[in-house]
């Protein structure tokens, strides 16, 4: 009847809470706003800030952040130095198809596609949204892992080696970069890792300062790329996309996916000048554009049309103000192209491939039955004939290798970027100590965000155990108390590891779609590097959780009377470590097979739950049903608490508090010593010293040692190094899952290719 009488006022104080609640948000959301935009601000390295202010009018001297604008006066001209990589070899493809199944129905996406590439031209890319583009660069630049791949693709006549991906050059449409690298960092990154071996690292480095002069990138080489608004502008961030790939050295040619998409026209222009800057130095270029001005459309030597299915409309020289493709046309059947008229769009409205529809002809078929690919066809003949006799130029030791850089170093240089990562984020750094020392709700995935929330809204953690529990005796209540302290510790472990997954999802992104593709560095060395550069992190957390925790409590001080203060200090320490390690390569083995850091969240939170149910703590062995009990064996945290709690409670005395004592009477004509004797020899357990010889009233504490208290719970003293161990197992286990997992749903496998 008391809960029933209860019952409206704990619904009112529910209601009163989700009001005040609400109140709450409004008042936050009328006088917290969002971020004012600084406009495009670049950020600098401290002290790495070019000197600009006495080229700045003295009279407009009110804001001295560098800008764009501030940079752009400093932007220089300067010619290609010789010393810029050239190309030699001539890159051409006959007779292309390339199939792939769609819903179990088969479908072509390239369809008898013939064209080369030679050093020192810019050859153009065009055809409808759809057309086929990237798919024919992807499949000449070898990056596909679907689909069936038919035809010729050959350098100087002769098919593409095993080191074919990092001899060229992929500047992708969208600009991905590591937002903590500086333009340098990046550019010494792509330098080393994918330069030929016999190259000294210093000469590498001094190729990079000639692509950043090529690409008039002085003024903000030390510049930090960060985010649209705090970092690099759109043009910034695209000639860093292709210096990126020029710091490698290409000894074949370059590719560029629609380099000008979502440019401005003058910074379109910036770019285009920049590649036919680059083709008259000896560059073979292939680029991707749409829909290009007529003044950008002239900068190009060659072009290579494509209608919808993937099939050719034409393939040969554009020609002085383009008039060699427009002859081709208006020979065919198409209207005169007018003298005001953009020779690109008008291709494209005479063929068809426009809103605009004329009435359009069979053009794939008319450039089949065309002269001109007569002409390309022999042509093709001929390279194929000649160039396979020229001799084979001696190449390095590892020019047929799949990286240029052996597996040591490629680890060194990887790990160094992502401690360089983590070094330049510190709000995951302070959210790491936070969350060691204050607990939250939730980890938000925006590692800025989440560090305010463990601020703002943490309780302390193992500070806040530790001196809730501040030296805990050892009676009864406060054993049960210590066994609730390590409980309360393990969770951390859910926000711990979602503070990780942001991280590892970013460097996961870049390496997919840029670095694994350019044979940059291998898949296990990314697995690796995001698995090592957590160990010392979490072994300075360690430190922090020992002290913060271990002393407080009390635990120290059942080491002292045991004498044993050294090693079980030390092994406590050991658990704590190696926790936090496993809760790192726990979330790496999540991820590796998982896209998304939400999805790998959850699957983290609910194994989580099970091993936490089912350690041992919220029921013990003895008292789950049989069909449960292979949960208490293979959870982690069965031997990690057992471990704990036998390092931190065993082998002291038990206290009980005075209103722990249980009074009864003995048998009549005997002492309470005599009467409770053997039961105290078996079960443990003693009598207050005043009542031993009572024989009226006994005053009995039920326990005498923390021992059986611990075999209680299944927690034994001389196990404690296997537990440790085993531990160390399930760590193991973690990383060999993660690799293999990453090996078998992301690493591309198979052969895609029919010569």
């Amino acid at each position: 009847m008391a809960i029933l009488t209860g019952a409206p006022r704990n619904l009112g104080i529910m209601i009163a809470l989700m009001i005040f609640g609400c109140f709450v948000y409004l008042l936050a959301t009328e006088y917290i706003s969002a971020r004012k935009s600084k406009g495009e601000v670049l950020l600098f390295r401290r002290g790495r800030m070019p000197y600009l202010q006495s080229k700045l009018d003295e009279e407009s001297n009110a804001d001295v952040r560098v800008n764009t604008e501030t940079l752009a006066r400093e932007k220089t001209v300067p010619d290609v130095p010789a010393s810029i990589q050239t190309q030699t070899a001539i890159f051409h493809w006959e007779s292309i198809k390339y199939d792939i199944k769609i819903k179990g129905e088969p479908r072509r996406l390239l369809d008898e596609v013939d064209g080369w590439v030679k050093p020192g031209t810019l050859t153009a890319l065009m055809g409808l949204t759809g057309a086929g583009k990237t798919t024919l660069l992807d499949v000449l630049a070898k990056r596909l892992t679907t689909g069936v791949v038919s035809g010729q693709i050959l350098v100087d006549g002769r098919l593409r080696d095993t080191g074919f991906q990092r001899k060229t050059g992929y500047v992708q449409q969208q600009d991905l970069h590591l937002a903590t690298c500086t333009v340098r960092e990046a550019l010494t990154f792509s330098a080393v890792l994918r330069q030929p071996k016999a190259i000294s690292y210093a000469e590498k480095v001094a190729y990079v300062d000639e692509v950043i002069k090529v690409l008039e990138m002085e003024a903000y080489a030390d510049a930090v790329v960060g985010v649209p608004g705090e970092g690099l502008n759109v043009e910034q961030r695209k000639r860093l996309t292709i210096g990126v790939e020029l710091a490698a050295k290409p000894a074949l040619l370059l590719f560029l996916d629609e380099p000008t998409s979502g440019l401005d026209s003058q910074t379109a222009w910036s770019i285009c000048a920049l590649l036919r800057k680059l083709a008259s130095n000896g560059q073979a270029i292939l680029c991707t554009i749409h829909q290009p001005s007529a003044i950008l459309f002239q900068e190009f030597d060659r072009l290579l049309f494509l209608a919808m299915g993937g099939k050719t409309l034409y393939f040969g020289d554009i020609g002085d103000s383009s008039k060699t493709v427009t002859s081709y046309f208006e020979g065919n059947g198409a209207r005169p192209c007018g003298q005001d008229e953009n020779p690109a769009e008008w291709i494209l409205k005479v063929t068809g491939t426009t809103p605009e529809l004329e009435k359009a002809q069979d053009w794939p078929s008319t450039w089949n039955t065309s002269e001109e690919r007569k002409a390309v066809k022999a042509e093709l003949a001929r390279m194929r004939e000649t160039l396979s006799q020229q001799p084979v130029a001696v190449h390095a030791s590892d020019a047929l290798g799949a990286f240029a850089a052996p597996f040591g170093t490629q680890l060194w240089i990887v790990l160094k970027r992502v401690f360089q990562q983590y070094w330049r984020t510190p709000s995951y750094l302070y959210s790491k100590v936070a969350l060691c020392l204050f607990s939250v709700s939730s980890a938000p995935q925006d590692s800025k965000r989440m560090t305010e929330t463990c601020l703002t809204l943490g309780y302390i953690q193992a500070m806040f155990v530790g001196f809730s529990f501040w030296k805990t005796p050892n009676s009864r209540q406060g054993l049960q108390n210590q066994l609730f302290a390590v409980f309360l510790l393990l969770t951390i472990f859910s926000n711990f590891c979602q503070q990780i997954m942001p991280h590892f999802v970013t460097q996961r992104a870049l390496y997919e779609v840029r670095e694994r593709p350019s044979k940059t560095y291998s898949w296990t060395v990314f697995i690796l590097s995001n698995i090592l550069v957590e160990i010392p992190w979490n072994s300075v957390m360690a430190v922090l959780v020992f002290v913060g925790w271990y002393y407080p409590i009390g635990l120290r001080q059942n080491a002292v009377e045991a004498g044993q203060v050294a090693e079980r200090g030390a092994l406590m320490f050991l658990f704590i470590l190696t926790f936090m390690i496993f809760a790192g390569t726990f979330t790496n083995m999540v991820l590796a097979g998982i896209e998304s850091a939400e999805a790998a969240g959850n699957i983290t939170n609910l194994l989580f739950s099970l091993s936490l149910i089912f350690c041992g703590v919220l029921a013990t062995s003895t008292a789950l049903p049989g069909f449960w009990i292979f949960m208490y064996r293979v959870s982690p945290f069965t031997y990690l608490v057992s471990g704990m709690l036998s390092v931190g409670l065993a082998n002291a005395r038990i206290t009980c508090a005075p209103d722990e004592f249980l009074y009864f009477s003995p048998l009549p004509l005997s002492s309470c010593a005599s009467y409770l004797g053997p039961y105290m020899e078996e079960r443990g357990g003693y009598l207050r010293p005043d009542s031993m010889n009572s024989t009226s009233e006994c005053v009995f504490c039920s326990g005498s040692e923390t021992n059986m208290f611990l075999a209680g719970v299944s927690a034994v003293y001389g196990d404690r190094w296997r537990n440790l161990g085993i531990f160390w197992v399930y760590v193991i286990f973690n990383v060999g899952a993660a690799v293999g997992l990453y090996w078998l749903a992301r690493v591309p496998k198979g052969k895609r290719e029919k010569e």
